[in-house]
């Protein structure tokens, strides 16, 4: 077994698993065998079944994030916070890593926090414009931390962008990775397709607007929907799902592991703009219809959509304003506008950062050394 180079804390949605795995993969590519580096995530969520298939060791805690008012949810996440950093701590002593990566969330707080107090260096990765609880108490003690943005308020700042996984990095939008995309997803050939999706979880407010949607289109011939519902409301959606009749060529799924093929197969998405979401949009080039998350700490995703949107490379709906009748009518006058989606998706692959991940990896081989001692 090889001995554990870097611990790697976080997971618990897609937002902060995804630039996780993406930093892992690029540590591989510079030489660190996948067994020496070691995850530590959460037991909610998508951590168990997406490491499972990563190829890296991992450990998932208990624990859950905090509500923003008192609640008997508190309490419970408190006694699970504790218990996970006792697990945490031994699991520390026991593989002994030489630098440690916290993602951030509450699934990043046990395994970052045990690592620091247990004096080995440690490397926070921020992808939000504005940094949460988490990573503003791990922020300083870190010995870095790799931003996305350069105004995001943390000591020691180092923007790097955030981290795309490969597949994502090296996807093709030629004609024909895209009609190879298409019929790995079950759409037909021929036409405009839209592809719609909220999170892991998903989003209620764009799942309601798209099957409002769906039924406007109902009657169209040339376009196709690819609606990845999420699964926290896929158990009621999927029972209305799919029933109706009609030419629109609409295909709902609970989850997609390989979001690269709806980037590559879509000729527009709907989507939340987190920063992962909007990170991977930029580097796959793929032209968007951003709906941000209203509430979201610091408002970070309207940020996060206003840098795609002020190089054209996407238009904002405010949340508010995310209906089957907005998206319609928007969604409907870009898909009948070829020029301007691929104007779109230049500008969009111009403010990506394809090299975010190695630039991570770096910082942690830095800290690793000992490099700012």
């Amino acid at each position: 077994m090889a001995d554990t180079f870097a611990l790697v804390c976080g997971g618990g949605t897609a937002g902060h698993l995804m630039p996780a795995l993406a930093v892992a993969e690029a540590l591989v590519e510079r030489g660190h065998p996948p067994e020496s580096i070691h995850f530590v995530g959460s037991r909610h969520g998508l951590d168990s079944e997406v490491l499972a298939r990563s190829g890296f060791p991992a450990a998932l805690l208990p624990g859950r994030g905090l509500v923003r008012r008192p609640s008997a949810q508190n309490l419970a996440a408190a006694a699970g916070l504790a218990a996970a950093l006792a697990r945490a701590g031994r699991l520390v002593q026991q593989l002994s890593p030489r630098v440690a990566l916290s993602v951030g969330g509450y699934a990043g707080l046990p395994g970052a926090l045990a690592a620091a107090l247990a004096r080995v260096p440690l490397v926070v990765l921020n992808v939000d414009s504005v940094p949460g609880a988490a990573n503003r108490l791990l922020g300083r003690l870190a010995r870095a931390n790799a931003v996305a943005w350069p105004s995001t308020p943390l000591p020691r700042a180092v923007v790097t962008g955030a981290p795309v996984r490969r597949a994502v990095r090296e996807l093709s939008r030629s004609p024909q990775s895209r009609a190879a995309a298409r019929s790995a997803l079950g759409l037909p050939e021929g036409r405009r397709v839209l592809g719609v999706f909220g999170g892991s979880l998903g989003s209620a407010r764009i799942n309601r607007a798209t099957e409002e949607l769906a039924t406007l289109w109902q009657h169209r011939r040339d376009l196709a929907v690819l609606h990845v519902v999420g699964r926290r409301d896929w158990p009621a959606a999927s029972q209305r799902l799919g029933q109706g009749e009609g030419s629109l060529a609409y295909r709902a799924v609970e989850y997609l592991e390989r979001i690269q093929d709806l980037y590559a197969a879509a000729d527009l998405v709907v989507c939340r703009a987190g920063a992962s979401t909007v990170a991977e949009l930029a580097v796959a080039g793929v032209p968007a219809v951003l709906v941000p998350l209203p509430g979201a700490p610091g408002d970070h995703q309207a940020a996060n959509a206003r840098a795609l949107a002020a190089p054209g490379a996407a238009v904002v709906v405010e949340d508010r304003d995310c209906s089957g009748t907005r998206l319609a009518e928007l969604a409907g006058a870009l898909l009948a506008d070829p020029g301007r989606l691929e104007d779109m998706g230049r500008a969009a692959a111009a403010v990506g950062r394809p090299g975010a991940a190695g630039a991570v990896a770096d910082l942690v081989e830095r800290a690793a050394l000992g490099a700012g001692r």
